[in-house]
């Protein structure tokens, strides 16, 4: 028998348990048994939300693993207490919501739909934008995630730039190791970076200053990302030219926050790419199965990267 523990949340035991059950049915799996209280001597595995109760892997010393139900990983990664392999969630619906959410805002933001479409009014105002490969938009952070939504923006017709810190290869987008290069003139950035000591600030009062004069920045990865303060300014003084931010550094973003009232800034409420039971359970189900039958582990953590 294996012993899954489910910690995170009870409204998400409510939402994944079915899900899970079948996902591991569809692998091979029956002889598992599924609790959100399973002693941590007796416990296998850890389907594990970071704001769950558990907090001290030390007494799971039988734990194969730790399946995280998140894809960022940087409020449990410094967990010193978590020895066991630790994988990340990557699942298809989470990359094909994060490819739509980005892939709709930059097209909002290239057709200039906030100035055309309106309720009331009569204004004839018929700007034509340029076509998609007169636009240059570099992608910040090319994993999972990056590495698509690079691909959806280049599969349209954007002149489409992508940075990491390694070398990169992706069809029909030309990747940099150089921040500058990436953003030098471009006329919109994308933020899909981890959120780690070395991408914190990513775009400051430097970075912004590469991209073209009006650019816009699209930023559903890591609040951590934007120094908001450089942000601020930058809209202020037209050097960019609107924001629309996802994430933040404190969520829910707070009532007092200059964000919520900036003419030039979109707010949404971390919605870019949820995870959705259903898909989710398939790639915990997979690494379960893998780990039973001594396979290596998908999207396991490189601690010392940090993602």
């Amino acid at each position: 028998m294996i012993n899954v523990r489910f910690a995170a949340l009870p409204i998400r035991w409510e939402q994944y348990e079915l899900h899970l059950y079948n996902a591991l049915a569809e692998v091979g799996l029956t002889d598992v048994t599924l609790s959100t209280d399973t002693p941590p001597e007796d416990t296998d595995y850890v389907i594990y939300a970071p704001n769950s109760d558990v907090q001290d892997f030390a007494p799971y010393t039988r734990c194969k693993a730790v399946l995280s139900l998140w894809a960022g990983v940087e409020s449990i990664v410094g967990n010193h207490t978590l020895t066991q392999p630790l994988c990340r969630m990557v699942d298809p619906s989470l990359t094909q919501g994060m490819v739509e959410w980005v892939t709709g805002h930059v097209l909002r933001h290239h057709l200039g739909m906030d100035t055309h479409i309106k309720e009331t009014g009569t204004t004839w105002d018929p700007i034509t934008p340029p076509v998609a490969w007169e636009r240059k938009i570099a992608v910040l952070g090319l994993g999972q995630l990056g590495h698509a939504c690079a691909q959806s923006l280049s599969a349209i017709g954007f002149d489409t730039h992508g940075w990491a810190r390694s070398e990169k290869e992706i069809a029909g987008v030309t990747c940099h190791t150089d921040i500058k290069a990436a953003m030098t003139d471009a006329d919109g950035v994308v933020l899909l970076l981890p959120d780690t000591s070395a991408t914190e600030n990513a775009l400051n009062s430097d970075t912004l200053a590469y991209l073209k004069p009006g650019a816009f920045v699209v930023n559903p990865g890591r609040g951590p990302l934007i120094d908001d303060d450089a942000l601020i300014a930058a809209l202020d003084s037209g050097q960019i030219g609107h924001a629309t931010l996802d994430v933040f550094r404190i969520e829910p973003l707070p009532d007092s926050h200059p964000f919520w009232k900036h003419p030039r800034i979109t707010v949404t409420p971390h919605i870019a790419a949820e995870t959705r039971p259903k898909w989710a359970s398939k790639t915990i189900a997979e690494n379960i199965r893998r780990g039973e039958n001594g396979e290596p582990f998908l999207h396991l953590v490189d601690r010392a990267l940090g993602y």
